[in-house]
């Protein structure tokens, strides 16, 4: 991406904006209120993680005949701007056009894999536009001291921790399908 495409934009971002820059693999764009926010492609250990989470939530909504679709990095429209969470779980029919982003209304979860740089933004910043946009289930996957999973759930316009699944234990999470989940073996090399 050239850095003048950046210096040539005037005013303030709108999701228009974001949506019309041209694909770039390295970074993810995303709009928060009006401001641009760029973040580094994820790294090998996100990656990894991010794909076996995505296999094992397919696997469970398929076995719980869930008509959802589980995707990684898509654009999600919030009434405050536009986010790419690391995985959704999106309602089948809101998935069906071969749209750029989909609508926070559609989005029954969403889970962020935390790296060391974007901590703020996934434990502070992105549970607060996730509950005003009233998605019911938010996840959290934490790398360091040790892996674990942190469910929530929206519960009176705020997220409520529901389950904390520790890694080398196999956890029952309910919503928004049944699963059983280690996170250890999400995240092993």
């Amino acid at each position: 991406m050239s850095v003048a495409r950046f210096t040539e934009h005037h005013g303030p971002w709108t999701v228009a904006d974001v949506l019309a820059l041209p694909e770039d693999r390295s970074a993810r764009y995303e709009l928060l209120g009006e401001s641009l926010v760029m973040s580094p492609a994820p790294g090998l250990r996100h990656q990894r993680a991010g794909f076996r989470l995505h296999v094992a939530l397919e696997a469970a909504a398929q076995a719980a005949g869930a008509p959802v679709e589980v995707l990684e990095a898509i654009n999600v429209t919030l009434p405050s701007g536009l986010v790419v969470p690391d995985i959704v779980v999106a309602d089948a029919g809101a998935t069906a056009e071969d749209a750029v982003s989909i609508d926070a209304e559609a989005v029954q979860l969403v889970v962020e894999l935390v790296s060391p740089g974007n901590k703020t933004m996934d434990r502070k910043v992105k549970p607060l536009l996730y509950a005003e946009a009233a998605i019911p289930h938010y996840w959290r996957l934490e790398f360091d001291p040790a892996p674990r999973l942190i469910v929530s759930e929206l519960d009176n316009g705020r997220y409520a921790e529901r389950v904390i699944a520790l890694p080398g234990t196999v956890t029952t999470i309910d919503g928004p399908f049944p699963m059983k989940l280690d996170p250890a073996g999400i995240a092993r090399q």
